[in-house]
């Protein structure tokens, strides 16, 4: 069946059914079947009821576009990048897969090629309505094309969710894109390029398979940490990087993300903000196996990101000193003070002096357009920070954004 009206005649109520049976038939990707648009324009292909009826159920079918840009063949890439099946996860593993599986997944994606084929006025004209009717954009894919060239890449391109999104969390068990995801780059940051390229030359290191080591990044808060490890998974994100982020509750099913992405082409940043532990943490002895390299705990492809206020991340109090109850203590404080030690690069990010806090201040003033004295505005920035307790690139950039308003 051929949709492109310059080379064949208008489609027929006969060619609706058709087209109804084949994308009923849709196996391989039937998560793709499965999705609002391609439901609601089965309910259309399959509508037996008066004209306004099946009118209604194409208005309903255009309207799920919505979120697509009104565009079909958007709706059908973006779900045909982001499915994992059999066929797609067994070619990105390499796998050998059945004859049947290959056969079905070649004529499924012949079929979303034909669909991007699709106009409104063949649809509602086959149906026996001249108009005027509800339009939607599409545009040809070849999706046998599409599909094998993003296989040929797939330690960049990814696949399933991990093809169009940067950054996720882990949500009841199941790791998920994060919506609004941070879109910071290195171009956002004034100073501290030494501490940043060292994260930056870790990663590319994971990159090309040499020995990536975990990373501690410590230091006073403000000075960027967590912005820096945001950023790299941006930089790298056409290179294959993804971001998972942990909190410190979850660090129990660290073993179990680990698994879930160890098979996986991509590279993987673990990313574990404002790490501290207390002495008793069940969550300390997880992330010390993963650190130590544990094989229940550990993934080829990925490394453990954390930021941590403390270089020592434990938060010891003098009762941990002094209890004598604790025959081990010593050895025991020991062990936990070590920790930050199990990881191969350690990074400080410091509060800036005066003259750097300054100097990002009148950076962040030129990026945002913003023309002052500078003995006046260094006044008013450092009595901005005083107010605040401390100098640091979090308190210039609130002290430029008050300034902006």
């Amino acid at each position: 069946m051929n949709f492109n009206t310059a080379e064949r005649d208008l489609m027929t109520a006969n060619d609706l059914e058709k087209l109804a049976c084949r994308i009923s038939a849709v196996c391989v990707f039937r998560s793709v079947r499965n999705g609002k648009p391609l439901t609601a324009l089965l309910d259309f292909l399959r509508c037996k009821g008066e004209l306004s009826e099946r009118m209604d159920c194409f208005g309903e079918f255009v309207f799920s576009l919505s979120n697509h840009g009104f565009s079909l063949s958007r709706f059908l890439r973006e779900a045909v990048c982001e499915d994992e099946n059999a066929y797609i996860s067994g070619m990105a593993k390499k796998e050998e897969l059945p004859e049947a599986l290959k056969k079905n997944a070649g004529m499924e994606l012949e079929l979303f090629s034909e669909l991007t084929r699709l106009k409104a006025s063949d649809l509602c004209r086959a149906a026996g309505y001249e108009g005027p009717f509800p339009e939607f954009d599409n545009e040809y894919t070849d999706f046998g094309r599409l599909v094998s060239e993003r296989l040929k890449n797939i330690e960049r391109c990814g696949y399933g969710i991990f093809s169009s999104h940067g950054m996720f969390m882990v949500r009841d068990g199941a790791i998920v894109p994060v919506e609004s995801a941070d879109d910071i780059g290195p171009e956002d940051f004034v100073g501290y390029e030494s501490e940043r390229k060292k994260v930056f030359d870790n990663t590319r290191a994971l990159i090309s398979g040499k020995g990536a080591a975990n990373v501690l990044l410590y230091g006073d808060a403000g000075t960027g940490k967590s912005s820096t490890v945001k950023a790299c998974a941006n930089y790298f994100f056409d290179e294959g990087v993804r971001l998972i982020e942990l909190r410190k509750d979850q660090l129990m099913c660290l073993s179990e993300v680990m698994g879930r992405i160890k098979s996986n082409p991509l590279k993987f940043i673990i990313f574990i903000d404002d790490l501290s532990f207390n002495r008793d943490d069940d969550n300390f002895s997880m992330l010390k196996a993963a650190l130590e390299g544990s094989a229940s705990a550990k993934a080829k492809n990925a490394v453990i990101y954390a930021t941590s206020n403390r270089r020592h991340i434990i938060k010891e109090s003098f009762s941990d000193r002094d209890n004598a109850d604790d025959i081990h203590r010593t050895d025991t404080i020991q062990e936990l003070m070590s920790l930050s030690d199990r990881f191969g690069l350690k990074v400080y990010f410091q509060r800036p002096d005066k003259q750097q806090y300054l100097h990002i201040v009148k950076v962040l003033c030129e990026r945002a357009g913003i023309e002052s004295d500078d003995e006046e505005l260094s006044k008013q920035a450092e009595r901005f920070a005083l107010e605040r307790g401390s100098r640091s690139p979090r308190a210039a950039e609130q002290f430029v954004e008050k300034l902006a308003r």
